[in-house]
Parts: C-alpha cells; sequence; structure tokens
C-alpha cells in the first residue's frame, strides 16, 4: 500500500468567517474527502503552541519583536506540552477538542503525524504560563546563565552581553533579553533580519544529559494523545546521537511511531536511515530540486538548449544515486517551505506542473505528501502583511485562501468534492497511486537508457518507465516539454523479466505538452 500524507496547516481549515480554522472544522466530511483521496496519513501543521500577537481567543501575545507576522510562526514553540488555543472553539477545552480530533482521524482510517521541532524553542519559551503536566521543569528554569555552555543547560548565553534584534527602532519598548541566549541558526546576540530571531536554539551535546530526558518525555505525552509520527524540524542541526537514542526510546513505547526527516545533505541520507533510525527522509535535495529545474527550463525558456542540470536525465541520476535507499525518501513536489507549483515562481499554472506530479508520484513506490491547496491548483501569489508575495501560502499570517475556502465548501456540499478539472486530474491520478496494484506496490523499470534514440523521444525532456506487479502492468510517458511528443518507445527483454511480465505490444505513445499518459 503506498503511503500518502496529506499536509495541512489547520488555521486556514474553513476558515471563511473566522480568524483562524479549528479543530472541529477537521470534520467527518473534511477527513473523508482527504481518505478518499487515497492518503494514509494526516500532517497538521502547526499544532503547538507558538508565539503570537494574538491577545484573544484564550491567546496570550508575545512581545511582537520576537513573532513573524501577526500570527506568528508555528516553529517558533512556546509550550511542548499544549496547542493551540485560537485552534479550539472553546480555547480552556482545547486538549478536548484535540483529542476528540484525534479520535475522528483515526476513525476515518488516517493516522495523525504532528511537528516535532527539537532544535529551537520561541524566545519566551515558557514565560507565558504552561500547562504541562506536573513535575515538569520548563526549559531553561534551571540553566546558569552566567556562562555561554555548561552540559546541564538547555540554552547558550552570552553573560554581560544583551539581545540585540533587527528593527529594535521602531518599538517604544523593545524586547528585552539579559543575558541574551543564541538565535536558533546563529550563535549571535545580535542576530539579522534574515536569521530565525524568533527563537533560540536548545543545547545538546553528544552523550546524554537531561535535556535528552524532557525531549523523550514531550514526545512520549504527545504518543499517549493518541499521535502517530512525527516530523522532525531541521533534523540536521541537532546531534545524531541524541535523535537516535530518541527514536529508539519513542519505539520502545509504540514500535509503530513514524519518524519522518527534514533533511538536505544527500551525502548523510544513509546515515540518516540506518544509524539514526528514520522511517523516512525528505528528498528535496534530489528528486524536488531535479523537477523543478526542468519544469522551470521548459516553462520560462522551452527553445534554449538544455544544461545537465537542467534535463530529464537527472530523474534516473537521483534514483541511481539512491539506491536501497529510494523507497525511505519522501517524495513531494510542496509542502509550506517551498513554492507553490501553480505560482509565477515555479510552472506558473498548475497544469504546467503535472509532469513534475507524475514523476514524484508514479514513478516508485516512494510515500508522497501533497499539500492542502495543491489538488486545486492554488498558486500562493497572495499579498499577505508579513509574507508578501513569494509564491508560498504564508505560515505566519492570519489569512484566507480562496483555492482551501472553495475546498472546504465543496467538501460539505452535496458533490462532497470540487468540480475544477485541476482537482479532477489530481484525484484520477492520487487514486490511480493507491489503487493500482502497478503503483501501489509494483517495481519500477526505468526505460530512458534504451529509448535515447528513439525516433520522437527527447531524453532532455521526455522521461519513461513500466510500473508492475506482474499481473498490472502501466507504462507512463511523461512529456516535459512546450511541444507534443509522439513515439513509440522500446522495451527491451530485460525489463520483462525484470519485472516477470510478458512481451508487450508495440504502443504509440502522444503526449501532449507539459502533461503525461498512462498506457
Amino acid at each position: 500500500m503506498k503511503t500518502i500524507i496529506y499536509q495541512l496547516l489547520p488555521r486556514l481549515w474553513g476558515n471563511a468567517d473566522t480568524l483562524s480554522g479549528t479543530f472541529s472544522r477537521i470534520d467527518a466530511p473534511s477527513l473523508r474527502y482527504i481518505r478518499d483521496l487515497g492518503a494514509t496519513h494526516l500532517w497538521l501543521t502547526g499544532l503547538l503552541r507558538h508565539a503570537t500577537t494574538l491577545k484573544s481567543h484564550g491567546c496570550k501575545a508575545s512581545h511582537p519583536q520576537i513573532v513573524k507576522g501577526a500570527a506568528g510562526s508555528p516553529y517558533a514553540i512556546t509550550d511542548y506540552y499544549d496547542v493551540n488555543p485560537y485552534l479550539a472553539d472553546s480555547p480552556a477545552l482545547r486538549m478536548t477538542e484535540f483529542e476528540e480530533m484525534v479520535s475522528r482521524i483515526h476513525d476515518a482510517g488516517l493516522k495523525l503525524i504532528i511537528d516535532f521541532v527539537p532544535n529551537h524553542v520561541s524566545r519566551d519559551y515558557g514565560r507565558l504560563g504552561s500547562v504541562a503536566p506536573e513535575g515538569v521543569v520548563p526549559l531553561g528554569a534551571n540553566d546558569d546563565t552566567s556562562v555561554h555552555w555548561r552540559p546541564e543547560n538547555d540554552f547558550f548565553y552570552y553573560p554581560g552581553e544583551p539581545l540585540v534584534l533587527p528593527g529594535s527602532d521602531k518599538y517604544e519598548h523593545s524586547y528585552e533579553e539579559m543575558p541574551a541566549k543564541a538565535t536558533g541558526n546563529n550563535y549571535s546576540p545580535h542576530p539579522g533580519i534574515n536569521d530565525w530571531y524568533e527563537t533560540v536554539k536548545i543545547n545538546y551535546c553528544d552523550f546524554h544529559t537531561a535535556t535528552w530526558d524532557k525531549m523523550r518525555d514531550i514526545l512520549s505525552f504527545w504518543v499517549s494523545k493518541g499521535v502517530d509520527g512525527f516530523r522532525c524540524d531541521m533534523a540536521e542541526l541537532v546531534p545524531r546521537s541524541f535523535l537516535r537514542w530518541l527514536i529508539a526510546e519513542i519505539k520502545r513505547i509504540k514500535p509503530e511511531t513514524l519518524f519522518v526527516a527534514e533533511v538536505y545533505q544527500k551525502n548523510l541520507y544513509d546515515s540518516y536511515v540506518h544509524e539514526v533510525g528514520f522511517d523516512l527522509l525528505y528528498d528535496k535535495s534530489g528528486l524536488y530540486d531535479s523537477l523543478r529545474a526542468i519544469v522551470e527550463k521548459n516553462v520560462n525558456d522551452p527553445g534554449s538548449p538544455v544544461e545537465l542540470w537542467q534535463s530529464a536525465r537527472m530523474i534516473t541520476g537521483t534514483w541511481q544515486y539512491l539506491g536501497a535507499l529510494q523507497p525511505r525518501m519522501l517524495n513531494f513536489i510542496e509542502n509550506h517551505d517551498e513554492q507553490r507549483v501553480a505560482s509565477d515562481y515555479f510552472a506558473r499554472s498548475a497544469e504546467a506542473g503535472y509532469p513534475a506530479l507524475a514523476v514524484s508520484l508514479l514513478f516508485n513506490s516512494n510515500p508522497f505528501m501533497l499539500y492542502a491547496g495543491q489538488e486545486m491548483g492554488e498558486r500562493g501569489m497572495d499579498n499577505e502583511p508579513f509574507s508578501g508575495v513569494n509564491g508560498r501560502t504564508s505560515i505566519f499570517d492570519w489569512w484566507k485562501v480562496t483555492s482551501l475556502l472553495e475546498l472546504w465548501k465543496a467538501i460539505h456540499s452535496s458533490e462532497g468534492e470540487p468540480d475544477t478539472p485541476v482537482y479532477k486530474r489530481y484525484r484520477e491520478i492520487l487514486r490511480l497511486a493507491s489503487q493500482s496494484p502497478a503503483f501501489s506496490d509494483g517495481r519500477t523499470y526505468d526505460l530512458c537508457y534504451c529509448n535515447m534514440t528513439t525516433p520522437g523521444f527527447d531524453p532532455d525532456r521526455h522521461f519513461i518507465f513500466l510500473r508492475s506487479d506482474g499481473s498490472d502492468t502501466r507504462l507512463v510517458a511523461v512529456n516535459f516539454s512546450a511541444s507534443p511528443a509522439s513515439f513509440t518507445p522500446f522495451i527491451p527483454t530485460e525489463a520483462l523479466e525484470y519485472l516477470g511480465i510478458a512481451p508487450l505490444p508495440p504502443t504509440l505513445l502522444s503526449v501532449p505538452a507539459f502533461d503525461f499518459v498512462i498506457a
């Protein structure tokens, strides 16, 4: 069975007439829709309580100077043991409402993934109160702030130096921190505007400390609430020794817990799988980057010569580089960090992104991640107050995303789903990926090497492969170019033997521009 993860920012789900979406908006029709797309997991981004400027809906406002946007970053956590009050209809009952949502998710046949942010927390972590279980000592509560570093400290300090944040002159009373703590991505008391200045870095040693135990207790808490997996933010910024220990500890409690790592250094992939123990890794630096370069070249400059890094040949190189690690990669063409496929910065339209979707979703049995709104062709081109027009759906602003509102309303209409060409194409291919044995469980054979000289086939702009489980066989041809393509692929004997299938009749494939066909 193919693993498909649906990523959703609850703040933006069903908030047509409210500041934010709520747990209750992730209701039975919404979950049925997500499950019917073929999803097996739901990754809810922005659940843990984070810094915000909001003073209502049960929230306590952080100083605006340490909050990105009015809503705040979901990755500047103020309490690891809490969920955002604004996500609840009754903020005082938010944990009960969270638990009821978890039950609905499981009843729908889905598993729940939430973020684990091990590298950093909000600058005011623990200062706004905590709902942690009795006996839990907040991070930093017992730190010795007179030294820069000591193993027992949860944070790094700059004794005698005050924190200097960018834009301090804009505030009558700027945020004060004395001594300054090291910023999440910059060991400095003077972070710049492009740093994660709203966060402080957690101190991990290469050996077991009390900080390790605190983090284990946090994940154990969420596992006890029914959480099935964790997407580990910026895993490369914390010691692998800690992560290896942590994953083993949690899997002793719940062996099937899924751990997904956000990693970018391909040379470390093997270590994060086989030494650390992650189940899945982002393949951003491999397949995603290759697909994006190919799409952008053909959309923006279709007539000029293709450099190797912009060529469809890179797809073959990517899977060959990964080797046995291939099944442990999480494929995607959108997430909250990346620009929307349909944005002006990527493919310019959802349709021009179909070739990348086909390869990312269908080429192998890898898990695949879909970002909410992607199936509606969301462009991410809104001019949001903090994020501006950058091709992304803002995680920092209170906002209403038109395509997501249309999607939520359609799900709750008599039809039960949208009626748009982009959505129908996504629904078709997602369901095929999860229901066709060839795609959900079958093996892959890359046919490009034996079709380099096939008339009509352009190895720089076309990609072709077979998928089969022995009984269900599919031939997929992908056209990244701005011109239609037509060719009859050659299928070698070794492909038939590898897949365990009978010879296939010659098939003329006609593939429209920026599209794919399945035969």
